[in-house]
C-alpha cells in the first residue's frame, strides 16, 4: 500500500489504520513533513516532491494499492501555479507511474469543494461543478485528470470528503476554541448548512473505496450521518462541552472588505494573511450532501454520530490543553 500526504491528519490516520490491519505501508512525504512517528510504527518511507517529480517513481514500484491524499491545500503567499503543479501535474506523474508498474486500484481523493456552494442541498456526486478558487478548481482539473485514467486500464476510483474532524485535526480548533470561552463571533447568521465527516468514518470509507469489486470510474462523496446549520454546530459544541456561548452576529461586508485589503498587503508583503476571503465560505454557503450513493455501492454506514464526535474531538484538544 502506498499512502501520499501521509503526514496530514486524513493521510496519517489512513496509515495508522493500514498498519493496525496487517498491511504493508509504503508513504511519500517530503523531507520536510514530520513521518517519525509513522516510520516508528513501522511504515517505509519515501522522500519525494510531486510538484517535482522526486520518489515519485521509486514510492509505486512494486505497489498494488495507492492512496493519493496530498494536495495543497487552502494557503496564501503562493503562486496559483503551485496549485496545479502539485494537484494536478503531480498526481499526473503518480497516475503515469501507477500505469508503469501495473498498480491494481489507485484511490485519488478529491473534494466536494469541486461542487462550490450546493444550490440545492443535499447534493449528489453528479450535482454541477462550481468551483470558485483556485484550490477548488485545480482539485476539479485533478479528479478529472485521474478519471480519465480508467480509460488508459487504471483502476481509479475517487472520494470527495467534507468536513474532516476528530483527534489530531487542528483546523477545526478555531470554532471549539471562542465556544469553549463563551464568546463566539459569525460572520452573518451563521444559518448556511454544513456537513461533518468523523474521521475515523472517513478512514473506513476511503478504505471500502480500495476494496470494493467493480466500482472502477466512480466518485463517492465521504460524509457524516446529518448536516446542519453552522449556528447549530457551534451551539452543539457548547452543549458537548457544558457552555453557554454568546454569539455575535458580524455583518458580512465589513468582514468582507477588511479581507480583501487583508490579502492585498500580505500579498505585497509576502506574508500568510491571518483573515482572507475564503475563509468567510465556512459562515456564507450551503455545503451539505447526499451519501445515498456510497452507503449503496460501497456499504458505507458513518458510525459516529456528531454529538459523539465533538466529544471524542474536544477531549483530545483539552488533553492537549488547547480548549478550556
Amino acid at each position: 500500500m502506498l499512502v501520499t500526504g501521509a503526514s496530514g491528519f486524513t493521510g496519517s490516520c489512513l496509515s495508522r489504520k493500514l498498519l493496525d490491519k496487517g498491511f504493508k505501508v509504503r508513504i511519500l512525504v517530503r523531507g520536510t513533513s514530520d513521518f517519525k512517528d509513522l516510520q516508528g510504527r513501522g511504515c517505509e518511507v519515501v522522500i519525494g516532491d510531486l510538484a517535482t517529480g522526486d520518489g515519485v517513481e521509486e514510492s509505486v514500484r512494486d505497489i498494488n494499492y495507492v492512496y493519493h491524499i496530498a494536495s495543497v491545500v487552502r494557503i496564501e503567499g503562493v503562486p496559483e501555479k503551485y496549485f496545479w503543479d502539485v494537484n494536478v501535474e503531480g498526481t499526473r506523474k503518480l497516475l503515469d507511474a501507477s500505469l508503469k508498474f501495473g498498480v491494481k486500484r489507485f484511490i485519488h481523493c478529491s473534494t466536494v469543494g469541486v461542487q462550490g456552494e450546493i444550490q440545492n442541498p443535499p447534493a449528489r456526486e453528479d450535482a454541477p461543478f462550481r468551483p470558485d478558487d483556485h484550490y477548488q478548481k485545480s482539485k476539479l482539473d485533478g479528479e478529472k485528470l485521474a478519471l480519465s485514467y480508467t480509460k488508459k486500464g487504471l483502476g481509479v476510483v475517487v472520494f470527495r470528503p467534507v468536513g474532516i474532524y476528530g483527534p489530531g485535526d487542528l483546523r477545526f480548533l478555531k470554532l471549539f476554541r471562542p465556544v469553549s470561552k463563551g464568546r463566539w463571533f459569525t460572520v452573518g447568521r451563521a444559518d448556511n448548512l454544513y456537513h461533518m465527516t468523523y474521521i475515523d468514518d472517513l478512514v473506513d470509507g476511503i478504505l471500502l473505496c480500495g476494496t470494493t469489486e467493480g466500482i472502477e470510474g466512480e466518485v463517492f462523496t465521504l460524509a457524516g450521518e446529518t448536516y446542519g446549520t453552522v449556528k447549530e454546530l457551534g451551539l452543539a459544541i457548547a452543549g458537548v462541552l457544558g457552555r453557554k456561548v454568546k454569539i455575535y452576529h458580524i455583518p458580512v461586508a465589513p468582514v468582507w472588505i477588511a479581507s480583501y485589503l487583508c490579502e492585498k498587503i500580505c500579498r505585497f508583503l509576502k506574508i500568510e494573511p491571518p483573515l482572507y476571503r475564503r475563509r468567510l465560505d465556512f459562515f456564507l454557503k450551503d455545503r451539505a450532501f447526499n451519501i445515498s450513493k456510497a452507503k449503496k455501492m460501497l456499504g458505507f454506514s458513518p458510525m459516529t454520530s456528531l454529538e459523539e464526535g465533538i466529544r471524542k474531538t474536544a477531549t483530545w484538544y483539552r488533553s492537549k490543553g488547547m480548549i478550556e
